[in-house]
């Protein structure tokens, strides 16, 4: 499901799955925080295609500023696919009113009517849920409800749930609930693992059979673009290449070329050919680009 209607999954073409074409980080990032500007989402979406780009995964919830309509608008500007998020973020972001006087089933019902009628009077419908979020090592009281009602959403619908789970293994703990709501391991994609400094968690999980995503290739630097594609590589090399996605995160404005950052090209134009040059064959990477991403999103 994208933002102008269903489309087959084999016609996405490569998938970044992890994006955020508008977002509102203003309370941790005061100085390039806001990304409202649909110009800027135009630019770097042409460039995306031209480049080579077929789809893009918006994983924008409300609380981070997400806008249906125009993504809707950049989409048939653009011709990029734009599948767009529903549920809700993480802490400090979430309304704690809301979600103390509304249980886990409540909240599910209004992400599944969303997933079926679209959001608001727009008719813009959502392909995935999330991102899903814990701000720390443990889940909050909120984030767990917020947590609960997406299991509940995926069991319902079918969409998958993506997982914002950075820098600790509270992943694991994540996981552990939506096991405990029925939600299959391989309709989850673990996000931001180039965070997380624990191998063995990361191999845990891929054993589980959970989609591992490795989305910080926003990030120039040499030593976190080194060090993330030596963990994909060595997934890749343990037979995990299956269930591996690859995707930037930019959510904000220094993320774009107007600001001076590379924008939504960087993986086509340098982590591509990087990973070919550590021994990634052409078919692994039609995986990881295109087949993955294309399963994750498909409804059978």
């Amino acid at each position: 499901m994208t933002v102008t209607g269903s489309v087959s999954a084999s016609s996405l073409g490569m998938v970044l799955p992890h994006e955020h074409l508008f977002a509102d980080t203003l309370r941790e990032y005061r100085s390039t925080g806001l990304l409202d500007d649909e110009n800027i989402a135009s630019n770097a979406l042409h460039g995306y295609r031209e480049a080579g780009g077929g789809t893009i995964i918006d994983v924008t919830s409300n609380e981070l500023g997400r806008r249906p309509e125009a993504l809707r608008r950049l989409s048939e500007l653009t011709g990029v696919h734009i599948v767009m998020g529903c549920g809700h973020y993480r802490d400090p972001y979430l309304d704690r009113k809301f979600f103390d006087e509304h249980r886990s089933i409540d909240i599910a019902d209004r992400i599944i009517g969303e997933i079926g009628e679209g959001f608001g009077d727009t008719g813009v419908r959502p392909g995935v849920i999330g991102e899903i979020g814990a701000d720390r090592s443990v889940i909050s009281a909120a984030e767990e409800r917020s947590l609960r009602a997406a299991g509940i959403a995926q069991r319902e619908t079918g969409l998958a749930i993506s997982l914002h789970a950075a820098r600790s293994t509270v992943g694991r703990d994540m996981l552990e609930v939506l096991d405990s709501e029925g939600v299959p391991r391989d309709r989850v994609i673990l996000g931001h693992l180039d965070t997380v400094r624990d191998s063995e968690f990361i191999l845990e999980a891929a054993r589980s059979g959970v989609m591992l995503e490795f989305d910080g290739f926003i990030s120039t630097n040499e030593y976190e673009t080194t060090r993330d594609i030596g963990s994909v590589v060595a997934l890749i090399e343990a037979g995990y290449e299956h269930q591996i996605l690859i995707s930037h995160d930019a959510f904000l404005t220094s993320h774009y070329p107007e600001f001076g950052g590379p924008g939504l090209t960087r993986i086509l134009e340098d982590i591509v050919p990087r990973l070919r040059e550590a021994g990634v064959s052409s078919t692994q990477l039609d995986l990881i680009l295109r087949t993955n991403p294309q399963r994750v999103l498909a409804l059978t």
